[in-house]
Order: structure tokens, then sequence, then C-alpha cells
């Protein structure tokens, strides 16, 4: 009785330390994946005076970080300067982690060749960091992923993989390390809402996990949204996701309706938006982008057919998003042969590679999709990109491009505007260019014959 005791009182006065070292900035806090959410996370941390350590398997992008640099454009070298002044460094060498109080992974979470959820850099990771997990620390995982991942993959590798044969604490009273999930919502180019006015949402393997991990969020966000477990939050992070696939997915249908009756779906869209209720508008465009929205749907629907349920209304927006960049490369050969050319042997400039507007995120970026077939189809593509100098891999195979200077558009037998940065002179392009293929409705308002919308 008096061991158990012993051993209670240690685990609680663990965990109070762990807040109070979290309280007094005291805390180190270690994240693994240093991209498009794991830098910015690392950030906010530094800003709250934490000493943060970055850790990447990309020698690279380490060797830039501590170099004072930044390789993403929305993110200035004077940013990671100021950050280095609170402590920031960044590391390949795993063996740090034994020094962290607080471990936040952010690694990507890809679908494979067969659209099925790739879990092997969250597998790789947590076999890495296991070995140094100690007594007492919290472990995070961010990565968007389907529902059951932290329970069913990352406490079992965890647990394995540790040199002190460790288990995952579920309260304050049993030793060990303590293990919580809280999705992301990274918005990249999205400058209209602060980093941390974005609700956090955080659920935990135990109520002592959930209490740290929502300590630990608190100091560089301002609310904190607990949940009841790791399954319902990352289901949070599906679901936000989906809500916005499927509504683009209806867009992209009804914009390839109204094209066949002759309607402006971006007139109808403006007018429907007016409803002060009950409406949310979304905008088509040429298909999905980014790490979240395009792949989401796929880690539920496969997820869900271990329970013998079919998500058949997710997979067919899926479906439609996948179609569009298809969609555009039919309407390209379309405006081109009216012109009495064929695709094959024309010359296409890609105008934006980035998956969306000022950002220079490839991610998925349905761009890469139709340049891919545009090439297969025997045109000769260029793409110009103001945030992306060069590009190598595509979706299938090597591209070896860089942006070509917009100098060249009269060259072009058409010129196709794939993302719709904020940057570009549109109605220079238009005047300039043989033929114009609009995907995004950057053209609005310009009339010239050369103009064809899809």
């Amino acid at each position: 009785m008096d061991e158990e005791r012993t051993v209670t009182l240690k685990s609680l006065a663990r965990t109070s330390e762990l807040k109070h070292r979290v309280e007094t900035r005291e805390a180190r806090i270690g994240i693994v994946g240093m991209g498009y959410v794991g830098l910015p996370l690392a950030l906010l941390f530094s800003e709250e005076q934490f000493k943060v350590t970055g850790f990447d398997i990309d020698v690279r992008k380490v060797e830039t970080l501590n170099q004072g640099g930044s390789y993403i454009v929305r993110i200035l070298g004077n940013t990671i300067q100021k950050a280095q002044e609170s402590g920031f460094r960044a590391t390949v060498d795993y063996g740090e982690i034994a020094q962290m109080d607080v471990v936040i992974m952010c690694v990507p979470t890809p679908l494979d060749e067969y659209h099925e959820p790739d879990l092997s850099y969250v597998r790789e990771t947590v076999q890495s960091i296991a070995p140094h997990v100690h007594e007492g620390q919290l472990i995070i995982l961010e990565s968007t992923t389907y529902p059951g991942t932290t329970e069913e993959v990352v406490v079992p590798l965890l647990e394995k993989g540790n040199r002190a044969d460790l288990r995952m604490a579920l309260d304050d009273v049993s030793p060990g390390f303590y293990v919580a999930f809280s999705p992301e919502r990274e918005d990249p180019g999205n400058d209209s809402i602060a980093r941390r006015d974005i609700p956090k949402v955080v659920g935990g393997c135990g109520v002592a996990a959930v209490e740290l991990a929502s300590a630990v969020y608190a100091t560089i966000f301002n609310r904190i949204v607990p949940v009841s477990s790791p399954g319902a939050a990352e289901m949070t992070k599906l679901l936000e996701n989906i809500y916005r696939c499927v509504n683009i997915a209806l867009v992209n249908e009804l914009k390839q309706l109204c094209m066949r009756m002759g309607i402006d779906i971006f007139e109808v869209i403006e007018a429907a938006k007016t409803k002060p209720f009950g409406f949310q508008a979304f905008y088509p465009g040429p298909g999905l982008g980014g790490h979240c929205i395009p792949i989401d749907p796929f880690y539920l629907s496969w997820k869900a057919k271990q329970f013998d349920f079919h998500t058949k209304f997710i997979e067919l927006a899926g479906e439609v998003n996948i179609a569009m960049p298809y969609f555009v490369v039919e309407n390209i050969i379309e405006a081109l042969s009216q012109r009495r050319k064929s695709l094959f042997g024309s010359r296409v400039l890609i105008l934006g590679l980035a998956y969306k507007r000022d950002i220079d995120d490839l991610r998925e970026s349905p761009s890469l999709t139709i340049i891919e077939l545009l090439q297969k189809r025997g045109a000769q593509v260029e793409y110009n990109d103001p945030f992306i100098p060069s590009a190598g891999r595509g979706r299938k195979y090597a591209l070896n491009m860089t942006s070509t200077s917009l100098d060249r558009i009269p060259e072009f037998d058409c010129v196709v505007i794939a993302t719709d940065h904020s940057q570009y002179d549109y109605p220079s392009i238009v005047s300039k260019a043989q033929l114009v293929v609009d995907t995004r409705n950057a053209t609005q308002g310009l009339i010239a014959g050369n103009i064809v919308r899809c």
C-alpha cells in the first residue's frame, strides 16, 4: 500500500512539474518535421520564449534554419533569426529527443499509389523517437490521419520501442509517458486570421494527457477545445476538410453544368452569397490541392471499410474533384481546335504551379496533373510561378522544369491560368497571349476574344 502511494505521489509530482515548467517557459519543446506545419508552430513557441528544437531528416532544411534562413516564402529569415535569440535550433539528431519535455510530430500523411493511407512517415518518426522517450514526457501527433491512428499505431510503437520499457500513462497516478492528438489547422496564404486566434482541438489518451497538452497549447493559442479522445480529435480534422471537399465538388460539378447552359457560375455564387444565412460560398477551380482536402476523404473511406461502411457520398466528391484537371485539359483541346490547332505539338504555358494563390506549396497541386496530361498528349509545356523557381518531382514522374519568363507569353499557343497569383497582371497577360484558358475566373471583367473560361 505504501509503495502504491509513493508511485501515486511521484506521478502527481511529475505532471505538476511539467505544468509548472510549461507555465514558466522552462519546458523544452521538440517539434519533428520542419515543414509548412511544424516550422510555424516552432516559431509560435519561440515567440513565447520557449527553447524549441526542430527535428528533420532533411539536412538542407536543418542547415538553412541554423544559418538563420527560411525555405518557405511566407516565413522571412529575420523571423528565424529572432527565434534563434530565444534558443531555437534545428537538428537531424533524434537522440536529442531525450532532452525534450514535449515532443510534437508534424510529418506528412500522404496517400499511396492505390489511394490508401501512407503512414510510413508517422511510423518512421515514432520509431526514431521511441528509444529516447522518458517518463513524464508528453508526445503529441498533429498529422492529419484517420481515427484510431494515435491509439492503434503511435502508442504501440512508442511502448515497443523505448529503451526504458515504459508504457503510456492514462492518468496522474500511473508511471509512463503521455500521448495526445491535436490536429493542425494551418491555412497557407491566409493572413486574415492570426494563428493564435485559431482554436486548438486537443484529444488525449486519458485525462492527464488532455490537461498537459491543453496547458502546452494554451501558451500559444487563445482558445483550447478539449474533446473526449484522440479519435474524436482525428475525426474533427477529417470533418473540417471533407466539408470543404464536398462543397468544392458541388460547385465544380455545377460549373460544368452552367457552362453547358451558358450561365456564369461565378456570377451565380456571388448572388447566392448575399443571402445572410444558410449559405457559405465555395468556388470552383482546376482541381484540389494541398496536403489535406484532396486526401482526407480517402483516409476516412479507407477506415470506414473496417466497419463495413461505404462512404459513397464522400468518395463521389473526391472523384469529382480528381476529374477536374482532365476537364481542364479537354477544354484546352477544344479551345485550340476552334483555332484550327492540335494540342499535339502546341506550346502551352501554365501560369501558377502552386495549389493556391500566393504560396509556394506544390503538394497535390492540380497544375502538376494538368502538365502531365498535356505532355502525354504531345504538348510542349512550360510554366511560370513567381513563388516556385523550379520543379523537380511531379505527381507521377520527374518534371525537371524551371519557371519561364512572362515576356515569352506571345510565343505560346495557349496560356492556362491554373493558379490566380495576385502578382500577375491579367490585362497584360490577355493582351499578349494568343489564347488564354482561365480556370480561376482571374480575368473576370475583361472582355477579349482570346479568353476561354472553364
